[in-house]
């Protein structure tokens, strides 16, 4: 049996895969944010409820928030803060008595949708998280790319390609100016919004309100639409991928998968017409859990 847990930054997940990738079991709970020792309590007990559920033990991988340091094996660049430092994978290992690989939650997304969801097949896939902060993940052959540096796929940190005056750089949580995450994730949208016309909508209000034909917030969707082509077009053009899977909140705009590769071309070094498919995820906000449940056999 695979367990898959999906620790999150509001709720954690668990999920039991059975041989042939069948769900047998699903809980989650709440995550106690800003406490480390409660997390691990929080964790240690979806286990326990799941394998006490199905009489059997199960391997276990973790999609995490962040990333494991190939140094210290500390976690490090995590929004959940309480997690920097911390020997996760080792206080967990303890805990369960078992081997506990974790990995990146964008990496397990694009796992989980290269195995069997809307990539599968695909030798090479880019799995991109627009919620609220901006991730990515790479998978190649049907093994997660992580890199030397554990970073593989964070294109979210590198700056908006191709900017004009009139794209208004933000400060970024990492520090640096004008990333690609403050101009695609749905936190950003909502700061482009704010700074326009002073109000706070959510990135969900601004799509549907957008989609009514609502000038103010069909003006910035279209101005997303470019942001998110120009990022998209930066990652062809360095990875080539067979398939992009979008994720997150603002995956579910369905305008996105036609409107994006309609303009994108016009970054992408190809004098035909790209072949790389957007693509909704098969398994939607399931993705990161089941990704995280075959990271023990498949990386």
């Amino acid at each position: 049996m695979r367990l898959g847990i999906d620790l999150g930054g509001s709720k954690i997940e668990i999920i039991a895969l059975d041989e042939q990738g069948q769900e047998q079991f699903r809980q989650r709970t709440a995550t106690p944010k800003g406490d480390y020792a409660a997390t691990l309590d929080a964790i240690s007990g979806l286990v326990d409820d799941c394998e006490q559920a199905l009489g059997v033990k199960g391997s276990l991988g973790i999609g995490i928030p962040g990333a494991q340091s190939m140094r210290s094996g500390l976690i490090k660049n995590a929004n959940s803060t309480w997690l920097i430092g911390q020997d996760l994978q080792g206080d967990l290992q303890n805990r369960l008595a078992r081997s506990v690989r974790l990995a990146n939650d964008a990496n397990c997304f694009a796992l989980s949708e290269a195995m069997d969801g809307s990539a599968q097949g695909a030798k090479v896939v880019f799995g991109v998280i627009i919620g609220t902060g901006c991730g990515g993940g790479l998978v190649v052959n049907g093994l997660v790319v992580q890199g030397r540096n554990a970073i593989a796929g964070e294109w979210g940190h590198n700056p908006l390609p191709w900017y004009t005056d009139e794209d208004k750089r933000l400060s970024c949580y990492c520090g640096q100016i004008g990333c690609l995450e403050t101009f695609v994730s749905g936190s950003g949208l909502e700061r482009h919004y704010q700074q326009r016309h002073g109000e706070n909508l959510s990135a969900q209000q601004l799509a549907i309100l957008a989609e009514q034909g609502e000038p103010r917030a069909e003006n910035l969707m279209n101005d997303y639409v470019v942001w998110l082509a120009k990022g998209l077009a930066s990652v062809i053009n360095l990875l080539d991928p067979e398939v992009i899977v979008l994720g997150g909140g603002l995956s579910n705009v369905a305008h996105l998968y036609q409107a994006v590769p309609a303009i994108w071309d016009q970054w992408i070094f190809s004098n035909e017409p790209t072949l790389t498919r957007l693509v909704p995820p098969m398994h939607g906000d399931s993705s990161g859990v089941r990704g995280a449940a075959w990271l023990n056999d498949l990386t």
